[in-house]
């Protein structure tokens, strides 16, 4: 399927989505947010897909003889246009794969929400995050005023929101934004990495984790405990747990179906 706003591929059980509207700093309109949401959809409906990366296209301009490269994930909403973006944060949040984020510059406003909805957080050392929606007399609108705090903390988050602070992906880490922090030159190698070690379990157990983990937050911890026992029962029942204990006592590596 054709993009305008966006790029999707797919490889060795990998999905991504690459942000595209370089030009303006990967910065989200209707546009980007229905493609989005088409492309999230296709993908769930893909039994091939097992895990999801989303990025941004780098803007590239020639400069008195040379190019100038400015790495961005997304500067967030595009001020530029007043149509409403279709929301595709929560989208992204429910979607049944891990998602990771793949952090390679600015992820700013309504970007660095897109990354919050993210299972994971992978950032270059150099990135900038932050959500300064106050700046403009706004507030961080798509999941960051309750993300954020779930992340980093009440009293971190306030201080971010509040005062509409960037920070390098470096203190990202430290305060827990960005799960890994490493310099851009590693960043893709260190994301694929962690994607094909997702890609090796097994993908019902994948999915009925992050579905537990997700649903159980919203619940007190008997809640969460009879929902962790449901979906074990459940994996318990599926040819992946049998093919786990045969290869187990095989000692080799297990095939697994999804089934």
């Amino acid at each position: 399927m054709a993009y305008q706003a966006i790029i999707v591929g797919k490889k060795n059980h990998v999905a991504r989505i690459t942000l595209n509207r370089p030009d303006r700093l990967n910065a989200i309109n209707s546009v980007m947010g229905r493609e989005i949401n088409e492309a999230l959809v296709n993908i769930a409906d893909d039994e091939e897909v097992r895990v999801l990366i989303i990025t941004g296209s780098p803007r590239i301009r020639e400069k008195e003889g040379r190019q100038e490269i400015k790495h961005c994930f997304s500067a967030g909403w595009d001020l530029a246009e007043t149509a409403l973006v279709e929301p595709f944060v929560e989208t992204v949040a429910a979607h049944k794969n891990p998602v990771i984020a793949m952090i390679n510059g600015l992820a700013l406003g309504g970007g660095c929400e897109l990354a919050l909805a993210c299972d994971f957080i992978f950032a270059a050392d150099s990135s900038e995050m932050g959500l300064p929606e106050i700046k403009r007399g706004l507030l961080p609108g798509w999941g960051g005023t309750q993300r954020l705090p779930r992340r980093i903390g009440i009293s971190r988050a306030k201080k971010m929101i509040l005062s509409g602070e960037t920070v390098s992906g470096e203190e990202a880490g430290r305060l827990g934004l960005a799960d890994v922090v490493v310099s851009r030159e590693d960043l893709d190698f260190t994301v694929t990495d962690f994607a094909l070690t997702l890609v090796g379990k097994p993908p019902l157990g994948l999915k009925r984790v992050k579905e537990v983990i997700n649903r159980g937050m919203d619940y007190d911890l008997q809640t969460g405990l009879k929902l962790e026992q449901e979906a074990l029962g459940f994996l318990l029942q599926t040819e992946d747990f049998r093919e786990g204990i045969s290869a187990f006592l095989e000692k080799r590596e297990p095939q697994w179906k999804g089934r």
